[in-house]
């Protein structure tokens, strides 16, 4: 009973707390988050990996198109592994937008264009191969900023397996149809 108590003790004099930092604009936070490495990865798929940060969820995946959820919030991804296999740096053209900007940051380039119509904002990221796009309400504009930028900025890319999947040494899979109840009468291979 006196350790439980003590422990408590040292946690509320040392003031222990969960800080949430809030940006005063949007540079700041881009700035923040993408100038750090990110390393972590908790979903592997075909020739890259990258980090969903908690509180998404992967709802579904087809080619390299993936929709994650948070809540109400959807979030639409698409790694272009051919863009970065014949390092094709994307072109794009500023549009009318609530906040656009140029990304450059780790060697890594793209853009951030943010849209607004009737209260609801559309961003668009573009990053490191990848390209992430939602709508939120303003109230949920930072959190989806620092989730894109979070999950654009840990894609790493595996280009062993990228060389096999599209490289010129790509690997031929060809499947051959087998009825193993049909005659084999002039098959040597089989039984």
């Amino acid at each position: 009973m006196k350790k439980i108590v003590f422990l408590l003790c040292v946690l509320l004099l040392t003031g222990c707390t969960i800080e949430r930092v809030n940006y005063t604009n949007i540079d700041d936070l881009l700035d923040d988050v993408l100038t750090n490495e990110v390393s972590l990865s908790n979903s592997y798929f075909e020739g890259y990996k990258y980090y969903i940060p908690k509180g998404l969820r992967l709802v579904s995946k087809k080619g390299y198109n993936v929709r994650l959820i948070s809540g109400k919030v959807k979030y639409y991804l698409f790694v272009d592994v051919i863009a970065y296999y014949n390092k094709v740096e994307a072109e794009f053209e500023p549009s009318q937008a609530y906040y656009f900007k140029e990304l450059n940051y780790n060697n890594k380039k793209g853009y951030i264009q943010i849209t607004e119509s009737n209260g609801q904002y559309f961003i668009e990221m573009l990053y490191n191969y990848a390209k992430i796009e939602t709508i939120v309400e303003k109230k949920d504009l930072e959190k989806a900023i620092m989730n894109s930028c979070s999950i654009l900025s840990s894609i790493q890319f595996n280009d062993k397996v990228i060389e096999t999947l599209i490289g010129e040494n790509a690997l031929n899979y060809q499947e051959t149809i087998f009825d193993i109840f049909g005659p084999h009468q002039d098959d040597d291979e089989y039984l």
